[in-house]
């Protein structure tokens, strides 16, 4: 029982409010940097807000004055550099701002191999085996098959579509529409050469609605015009 009781006791989230420094790649060429305070945090995880988005399943570099004795290795430095995996992703405004909640539980002193090249990859906990931190199996992308399962409606909806520099200022925009669009997704015409894996905003006037989206793939048409295929990562379109 007293074995259960410390157990138990080192998973409670701990409300201490540390500096930390976040550090997401969206590509292997764009990456960018934040600086916040946790929220709460065990030797297995940790909760914080950032200004802009990340999602569910992507991995981020997490530089912390972590207490040692919630450390699981680098006892001695006087920072604390762990991967974590994005396990809960939620936007809000806060003053009229967008910001973003996000949960993580720690993975290691080391990312996975595949990340060095594909860093937009996802992944999910491993159910195989125990360790001390958590391990990660690679997500599979999202496949044509799994993009006609979900509804698409070919409507034409305007989008304001912004991509965002180092800063978090708007480096980009242009004014579009949607080839179609489903609850969770869309097709987007854009002369913007935005690679896979970058994070946009695309809000729409007409529907007085803002989303964060994530570029899943991109391709030219028969029609010779440019389209990305986006996924929504912090709120379904309503239909």
């Amino acid at each position: 029982m007293a074995e259960e009781r410390n157990w138990k006791r080192i998973r409670e989230r701990l409300a201490l409010q540390l500096p930390v420094r976040i550090r997401v790649r969206e590509t292997p060429d764009f990456e960018w940097t934040e600086m916040t305070r946790l929220i709460n945090v065990t030797p297995f995880g940790a909760g914080f807000t950032l200004k802009r988005p990340t999602e569910k399943g992507r991995l981020l570099h997490m530089t912390i004055p972590m207490p040692r004795q919630l450390r699981v290795f680098d006892h001695v430095e006087d920072q604390y550099r762990i991967w974590a995996i994005v396990r809960y992703f939620k936007s809000k405004i806060v003053e009229n701002v967008p910001a973003f909640e996000v949960g993580v539980a720690f993975i290691g002193k080391r990312p996975p191999a595949s990340y060095e090249a594909e860093p937009w990859k996802r992944y999910d906990i491993s159910t195989t085996g125990f360790q001390s931190l958590a391990a990660v199996d690679e997500l599979p992308a999202l496949t044509s098959a799994d993009q006609r399962a979900q509804t698409r409606h070919n409507i034409a909806v305007d989008m304001r579509v912004e991509v965002l520099d180092l800063n978090g200022a708007v480096s980009e925009t242009e004014q579009t529409v949607t080839e179609n669009i489903s609850e969770h997704g869309a097709t987007l015409f854009t002369t913007l050469a935005i690679p896979v894996g970058r994070f946009i905003r695309l809000t729409s006037e007409q529907r007085g609605l803002t989303v964060h989206a994530a570029v899943r793939s991109r391709n030219t048409g028969a029609d010779g015009v440019p389209r990305i295929h986006v996924e929504f990562i912090d709120r379904q379109w309503p239909l």
